[in-house]
Order: C-alpha cells, then structure tokens, then sequence
C-alpha cells in the first residue's frame, strides 16, 4: 500500500509531454472553468502588447467578479476575446493563467489531469518532455499569480 501511495503522488515522475496543437480548445469557456482571471502584471503584460495603459486595458477588456479581475468573454462566442482563427492574438503578453495550461495546480493529480487535461488537450503526449523540476516551477508560477489577483 505505501508503495502505491508513493507512485500515485509522483505520476509524473519521469515528466510529462506537451506541446500546444494550437487547437484553441483552451480558450473556449467550459462553464465553470469560463474566466480567465489576471492579475496587475497581466493586466500590464496584455496592455503593453496591444499598445494601450494599463486602465484602458482594464476598462475596456476586464470585469470584476467577487473582487476578482478577469478577461470579459466575447458576447456572442463566449470565448476568449482575444481568440481568433484559434489562435491567441496577445500570444506574447497572455495571461499567467493561459502560460501555465496544463500545469495548474488543481490539475497536477493523476485524477484530475486524466480527466480534465488529458481527455481535453491535444498537446498532452506531444513535444518537449518537461520534466519534474520544471513543472513544479509552473505550478508555483500559477499559485503565486492566484495569490496576487486582485
């Protein structure tokens, strides 16, 4: 039993395979997983790249929900607004939430990344082999974006 324990805490053990299909799968809203919440870093990257302040950004690209900024979604796609032809216009300046897919805290048990990642995500098995080390750079990646949203 310990031994099982052990592997099913470290499944991705001898790391993991992904390179982004370029499918847009991941922009598109999943219901409860629809938001895409940033940060003041965020909202600076994104406004630097589309060549605007950070509060027009803000003002014109974002909504405030429970205290929390995130991206307001296309009315009548409910996508990504910034998803086009599948493709992230603001590649160089997304979101740390959108960096960091799949490596997401909430993903990284065996469970929840079968289910939600593998069965969704066409990247996954593909590409570069990340290894342990560095997904668990990510994951703290993503974990410090979600304590400083606001």
């Amino acid at each position: 039993m310990l031994f099982r324990s052990r592997k099913s805490q470290n499944w991705y053990g001898e790391g993991i395979r992904f390179e982004c299909q370029g499918s847009g799968k991941c922009c598109v809203s999943r219901g409860q997983y629809g938001y895409v919440y940033l940060n003041k870093k965020d909202r600076q990257r994104m406004a630097k790249v589309l060549g605007v302040s950070t509060q027009f950004f803000t003002r014109n690209f974002c909504s405030k929900t429970e205290g929390f900024f995130h991206l307001r979604e296309d009315k009548s796609s409910k996508n990504c607004l910034f998803l086009k032809k599948n493709q992230c216009s603001v590649y160089e300046g997304r979101p740390t939430q959108c960096r960091t897919w799949p490596f997401w805290p909430e993903l990284m048990n065996a469970k929840s990344w079968k289910k939600d990642v593998v069965g969704f995500c066409p990247g996954v098995g593909k590409g570069r082999l990340y290894k342990p080390e560095e997904i668990k750079k990510i994951v703290s990646e993503q974990t410090h974006s979600e304590q400083t949203m606001s």
